[in-house]
């Protein structure tokens, strides 16, 4: 979902009297009153203004949100998974791109549609790469799966072409599923806690998109922290640079300056590499590829779902928002864009979802009209074809770049607390901890060795050295489908708060289920879901059903609770308000 912060619009507000002064952009302009026809008629004779100056400082910050997030992805991909860059620039980011361009294209229409509807100069709804689910595939489905068939004896090429298919069958999957809820998104916002959905994401922000690019941002601190300084200063502290300079250009502008200089003379604590001009065309064709990633796709379905829901219920508050600042989309037709957006990248080998960006009262506070979208479409769409963007995401320095995901990061979080009422703040926190189970499973690689691992563990098991429930295997089954698991925990917890045992408890039997068929908690390093009975070793056989009878104790516990008096009584208000959190004496 989108970053750029929106300014608050009253409810309702419309035009203000004619003959008056009114705001339009850096200066005041006279409105001149009505003809007798336009008032009847606020179309007569209305034409649509559909690009002004207004529309390149959208340009600018949509199309860098893009760039960016294009970037970040390349990044994992390439420098921490050390997948080939020609699969990266020539197979998935034409496809990933033309889902933008797709997007940009509809919602730039529907703005002209709203446009001659309404008789107003509208603002088209932005739409762009969702950055958490991105980052987030990146991490944990595309990179473990490269990982994984690597392991699995291909070599680097055949196991990114592999990881292609399972990427676009994932994008194929959520497109299906967005689709689906595009008509159900009300009720989706209803049935999961607030707490649940952001705390999930929150966990996200802290563990994959701020700890492990603060690695990099320390790995070359001469030039990270000086980027990382900037977008703090100008972000997080609000404090305008000099002649109002954005901070994300500051930030890799001179961070980027100082890196090549620097790391000529190895003063930045690693080597310098160099890019090249080198445009790697690919066409964004449809293909049948994702056929061949259907089946192992279905593993990585419990970390994709989630993403997913978060932007089904992230477009329902976008279009409010928008509708709020005066432009009444329909929202049911914004969803099934974003759905059929990323339909339309997976069928075209992308391997990242679309969503509305959060930001449209902000592009319309900057004077953009349909411009801008149309703009951002075209270059997104066109860098991705001809290559240009993959140079651009090249030539940026990793501990660069890595501050904006820093920023990102602060920014998810804080708005899971801002959002969630004040008593959730526990439930938002809960969402954090199978997060850090999956940075400790990234960064321990038990994939390769996992075999050996299980051989020891039994031994010890069979010589009464070794429990069962190894810490290693506990980290791997808590890591597993960790963005349903942390919705799941922040739910239950916030219902729990709310005194509303007997759906906290629906919630552990839920927990439970998926727990028992590895769609959670499977045992195995790559997540693969199975029936438990079938497991042949009794050391990993045993773990499902001791997570899944946990669940199922717990919620039989919180059910028959429900039944005292004092899980009926409200949290006292000084405990809402003002309790500090437990103390230990």
């Amino acid at each position: 979902m989108g970053k750029v912060r929106t300014p608050p619009v009253e409810k309702g507000a419309g035009h203000p009297p004619a003959g008056t002064f009114q705001p339009g952009g850096p200066t005041w302009r006279f409105v001149r009153p009505m003809s007798h026809a336009a008032a009847m008629d606020p179309k007569e004779g209305f034409r649509y203004r559909w690009f002004v100056f207004g529309d390149l400082n959208g340009f600018f910050g949509l199309m860098f949100d893009n760039v960016t997030v294009l970037s970040f992805m390349a990044m994992i991909l390439i420098l921490f998974f050390g997948m080939p860059p020609e699969i990266v620039f020539t197979r998935m980011f034409p496809g990933t791109a033309f889902g933008v361009l797709f997007g940009d294209l509809v919602y730039t229409w529907m703005a002209f549609r709203l446009a001659k509807r309404t008789g107003r100069q509208v603002t088209a709804m932005p739409l762009g790469l969702d950055t958490p689910s991105t980052i987030g595939i990146a991490f944990t489905v595309l990179g473990p799966a490269f990982v994984g068939y690597k392991a699995a004896g291909m070599d680097d090429q055949s196991a990114a072409l592999q990881t292609w298919y399972v990427g676009m069958a994932v994008m194929i999957y959520m497109g299906i599923f967005k689709t689906i809820f595009s008509f159900a998104g009300s009720w989706l916002q209803r049935v999961i806690p607030q707490a649940g959905l952001l705390g999930s994401l929150a966990g996200v922000g802290l563990a994959l998109i701020g700890f492990l690019p603060l690695l990099e941002v320390l790995g070359a601190p001469l030039v990270g922290l000086v980027s990382l300084g900037l977008i703090l200063y100008n972000l997080v502290a609000r404090i305008r640079l000099p002649y109002n300079i954005p901070g994300v250009f500051a930030a890799v502008f001179l961070g980027t300056a100082l890196y090549y200089p620097l790391a000529s003379y190895g003063l930045v604590g690693q080597g310098i590499i160099w890019p090249t001009l080198d445009l790697t065309m690919g066409l964004p064709l449809p293909t049948l590829g994702f056929v061949h990633g259907l089946r192992d796709g279905l593993n990585y379905l419990p970390i994709a779902i989630p993403f997913a829901i978060l932007t089904v219920v992230g477009g329902i508050n976008v279009t409010e928002s928008a509708r709020v600042g005066g432009d009444d989309y329909n929202t049911r037709d914004i969803l099934l864009t974003e759905a059929i957006a990323t339909l339309v990248a997976g069928l075209c080998g992308g391997v990242a979802q679309s969503t509305p960006y959060i930001g449209q009262p902000a592009f319309k506070a900057m004077g953009s009209r349909a411009g801008y979208t149309l703009l951002t479409g075209l270059f997104v769409g066109l860098g991705g074809i001809l290559g240009f963007i993959g140079f651009i995401v090249a030539a940026i320095p990793k501990a660069v770049l890595a501050p904006i995901l820093i920023f990102v990061a602060l920014d998810i979080i804080v708005q899971a607390f801002h959002a969630c009422p004040a008593v959730h703040a526990p439930a938002v926190a809960m969402a954090f901890f199978p997060n850090l189970a999956r940075v400790v499973q990234l960064q321990k690689n038990y994939a390769p060795g996992f075999a050996d691992m299980v051989k020891e563990i039994s031994a010890k098991v069979a010589q009464g050295k070794e429990v069962f429930l190894n810490s290693d295997l506990v980290t791997i089954a808590f890591g597993n489908g960790f963005i349903l698991t942390a919705m799941l925990w922040g739910a239950w917890v916030a219902l729990l708060i709310d005194r509303k045992l007997r759906q906290a408890s629906l919630y552990l039997l839920i927990l439970a289920v998926m727990a028992f068929f590895g769609v959670i908690h499977s045992v195995y390093p790559d997540g693969n879901m199975y029936l438990p009975w079938k497991i042949p070793e009794p050391v990993l056989r045993a773990i499902p059903y001791q997570f899944a009878s946990g669940y199922l104790v717990l919620a039989a516990l919180f059910f028959g609770l429900s039944f005292t008096r004092e899980s009926t009584e409200p949290m006292p208000v000084e405990e809402v308000h003002s309790h500090p959190g437990p103390t230990f004496e």
